[in-house]
């Protein structure tokens, strides 16, 4: 935490996020914290732009469900354009890159959280009515690109004050001399209150409960219809609830998203949570060091998406590109997915029938 200044309501401690005065003998811990945030823009660049590639060439397959992930991925590659910047942070210490990238810079990265988030429950959505049949036909292409849309519309609005509110602060430092931070400085304490509860329920929370719920629907829909084949129930003329065995596995793939968005999300959003209980609580001090490297992991979370995602429902397109070293490799993958093909196309969908 640095220093004060004298403000209406006497001294107020702003908290610098990504600048961090340790001094001048720490480079090895610069180029530590920047290999990790090479390392991660890396993974994270090559990873999502090779599941856009692949969701490209399956527009004809779950177009919806593709479109909404797709979505994902293209939050996933604005998040990550504001490390960079965080390195330049952490070297200068002090804030250098001005007002508008200040403006901007957690603006943008909590506007991506959002429309990950949003893109999540929306895909949940998608499926259980393209699943459970709950409509005649699944999304169409105008309301699915509407959807996507709003996602982004609404995450800008919501996340808006923080682009107005974060701005450059000049304090006093320990040497005598004046020192920028780029930090949120709200006009007052309610609503400062107001807008982080808000945000939580409505970023987080909501959208947490309807992939829950919707993920918790299909899982459902899947083990009566495993019940139902195992006992060996006949098609009828009545309804019919049916999980084919790619939708299975765009579940399982969606599934692993969820919990990985939850877990690598969950220490940023309680540590700002924390931030804002530490200007009531004094003794609660929270280093930008530490507020670093939660900042990093949650930036991992954009690496992780596509190679879960690619692995868990490109599985047989992964392992063409894995064995694509040689003409013989190539040419058993193709023969190896032509079978595959048509196994598939000869295996039953799971089903169970409703009345």
């Amino acid at each position: 935490m640095l220093g004060s200044r004298s403000t209406r309501g006497g001294n107020r401690t702003y908290f610098p996020f990504f600048s961090d005065f340790r001094g001048h003998n720490v480079t090895a811990l610069r180029v530590g914290e920047s290999s990790a945030l090479a390392s991660i823009f890396l993974l994270s660049l090559v990873g999502n732009v090779w599941g856009i590639c692949l969701l490209v060439r399956r527009q004809h397959r779950a177009w919806a469900a593709n479109c909404l992930v797709l979505n994902l991925f293209c939050a996933d590659l604005l998040f990550i354009t504001s490390i960079p910047f965080i390195a330049v942070v952490r070297w200068t210490e002090s804030w250098e890159l001005g007002d508008v990238v200040c403006h901007m810079l957690f603006y943008v990265m909590t506007l991506s959280g959002a429309v990950i988030i949003f893109s999540l429950s929306a895909v949940s959505l998608e499926r259980v009515v393209s699943i459970a049949r709950l409509r005649h036909a699944a999304f169409r292409r105008r309301k699915t690109l509407a959807a996507a849309l709003f996602t982004w519309c609404f995450a800008a609005l919501t996340t808006l004050p923080l682009c107005i509110f974060f701005t450059v602060v000049r304090l006093p430092a320990a040497t005598g001399e004046e020192v920028q931070i780029c930090t949120l400085v709200w006009p007052s304490v309610a609503g400062e209150i107001i807008w982080d509860v808000i945000f939580a329920i409505v970023c987080f929370i909501t959208p947490g409960v309807v992939i829950v719920i919707s993920y918790s629907k299909i899982l459902q829909i899947t083990k009566a219809s495993r019940r139902s084949l195992n006992a060996g129930l006949a098609y009828s003329k009545n309804r019919q609830i049916r999980v084919s065995h790619q939708d299975y596995r765009l579940f399982q793939a969606l599934i692993l998203l969820m919990i990985s968005f939850f877990i690598m999300w969950s220490p940023i959003v309680i540590t700002i949570i924390l931030i804002l209980v530490q200007n009531y609580k004094q003794d609660l001090n929270i280093l930008p060091s530490v507020f670093f490297w939660i900042a990093l992991f949650t930036f991992a979370n954009s690496a992780v998406n596509p190679i879960l995602y690619n692995v868990a429902h490109f599985r047989r397109k992964c392992e063409e590109i894995l064995l694509c070293c040689t003409g013989i490799h190539l040419r058993r993958g193709a023969g190896t997915e032509t079978s595959a093909r048509r196994s598939n196309h000869k295996q039953p969908h799971l089903s169970f029938i409703t009345k």
